[in-house]
């Protein structure tokens, strides 16, 4: 009965970031604030000179976090609440900013009491314990936390709690046999994830000026493509992880993005970011083995994905046209890797065909939030009255893009590549075949991914694009 008297009297410390939350508020703030205005990465300097605690006040004040959307550890939660309905007091100790720390507080509603870090102290490691032990007046403590920063808690606690353990706290735990929450999943499933290898298929574009030059089967030119494509798809997979950090807090209101990695918090912000960085490193360790203007290409397309994903993708029309043109530098640079002369009419073709397909992706989005679509729900620049206008460029795009293959077909350029060029008209009601369904189906709501990799796993447009291959076989042999 003294025993469980003495545990009622002692107060329970829950640490915030990775243990109540599975997310980093520090590496939240940093991404939000960044969306907000990407000047800020130029002020961050001046604060980290200052102190990690004054940064963390500066980049809370901007970043403007929805807490209620913040991915929470449902089990920790649980636990904290039948404390809570047993008479017992409870504080939230966190390294997090004391705005941040009151806004989660007030949520939950759990809490007593908050320590948290402010301009001038960073309560982390031995500060917050020293705050907690001149709190606790000697009656002991209980201590929920995650991390190597937490290990003089956990032996300082009456009982320790050790929830999704770092490296280090995990070795102290396993040690001193403490109490452990395993509220974590494996990281390798979530990174790949985040790496988003279904979205490589986009890439198979690189391929298209050597099967139009007839040369994709010439060990040199489909080796320099393969390449190509390997380089682009771990430069795209940096730059989805980039784009995710981003869009974090609109994830979170998503009705399916927010189980993505970094929204649902199964993979750290700074592994992301460790994974990425590696990406682009291997990307341009591969390009070293094609001409020297492929890493140029990659470059240019590395800076223009970087700015769409910091603040075009806002910007109403211009992401869709910046979308189109990073789908024709994919064509682009399969050309200058495999030393292939680009065509002007297959960039013609390639800009008209693939803002049409951009066009479509914004409108599934639109269309799957719904009349509550906005910039502050959406993360876009557009809203829900603008599926109409959206859906009638996107299809005059596509025909436009049929316009400029009828016109190439008559021009002089194909009678030197093919002796059979009247088969090539053939190729017309298969590619309006393929655009007209593809926004058939985005107007019904059945278009739930990225069009291009619709296109690449759907069998019927397989079956048109298998028929278009073809119609250029015969062409060139006949």
């Amino acid at each position: 009965m003294d025993q469980r008297l003495e545990t009622s009297n002692r107060a329970i410390y829950v640490d915030l970031d990775g243990t109540l939350l599975r997310t980093d508020l520090l590496w939240e703030s940093l991404f939000q604030a960044l969306r907000r205005n990407p000047l800020v990465i130029f002020a961050l300097f001046g604060w980290l000179m200052k102190g990690i605690a004054f940064t963390k006040a500066r980049l809370a004040e901007i970043a403007g976090i929805d807490v209620t959307a913040l991915p929470y550890r449902s089990e920790v939660v649980e636990q904290l609440n039948s404390q809570r309905a047993m008479g017992r007091r409870i504080v939230l100790a966190t390294g997090s900013n004391e705005k941040l720390a009151h806004a989660v507080a007030g949520h939950l509603g759990l809490f007593d009491g908050i320590l948290a870090s402010d301009e001038e102290t960073n309560l982390t490691s031995v500060r917050k314990l020293e705050r907690i032990e001149a709190e606790s007046g000697g009656v002991g403590f209980e201590y929920y936390g995650n991390s190597h920063h937490d290990i003089c808690l956990f032996e300082a606690a009456s009982e320790a709690i050790v929830v999704a353990p770092d490296r280090a706290a995990n070795q102290w735990q396993k040690q001193s046999g403490a109490n452990r929450i395993d509220a974590s999943e494996s990281e390798l499933k979530a990174a790949l994830q985040a790496m988003r290898p279904h979205q490589w298929l986009k890439n198979a574009l690189i391929f298209v000026p050597a099967v139009l030059a007839h040369d994709i089967f010439v060990g040199s030119v489909f080796l320099s493509a393969a390449l190509a494509f390997v380089a682009f798809s771990l430069s795209a997979s940096a730059i989805y992880i980039l784009n995710d950090l981003m869009d974090l807090e609109a994830d979170r209101k998503h009705k399916t993005k927010w189980k993505r990695p970094f929204a649902s918090g199964r993979l750290s912000v700074p592994n992301g970011l460790m994974l990425a960085f590696a990406s682009i490193v291997a990307a341009f360790v591969i390009s070293a083995f094609l001409p020297i203007e492929f890493a140029g290409i990659l470059l240019l397309y590395l800076f223009i994905t970087t700015a769409y994903s910091l603040s075009v993708k806002r910007m109403l029309l211009l992401d869709v046209f910046v979308l189109a043109g990073l789908y024709t530098i994919r064509v682009l640079a399969g050309g200058v890797a495999a030393s292939i002369e680009y065509s002007f009419w297959l960039l013609a073709f390639s800009v008209f065909f693939f803002l049409s397909l951009a066009l479509v992706k914004r409108f599934t989005e639109l269309q799957q939030v719904g009349e509550i679509a906005s910039r502050e729900v959406t993360g876009r620049g557009y809203r829900h009255v603008d599926l109409e206008t959206i859906s009638q460029a996107g299809m005059t795009s596509g025909f436009a893009a049929v316009l400029v293959l009828a016109l190439y077909i008559q021009s002089p350029a194909i009678e030197q590549a093919y002796a059979l060029p009247q088969m090539i008209w053939l190729l017309c009601p298969l590619i309006l075949y393929i655009i007209m369904r593809i926004w058939i189906l985005a107007r019904r709501d059945e278009m739930h991914e990225d069009p291009i990799v619709f296109i690449l796993k759907d069998w019927r447009s397989q079956l048109m694009i298998g028929c278009g291959a073809l119609l250029f076989l015969v062409a060139a042999i006949w």
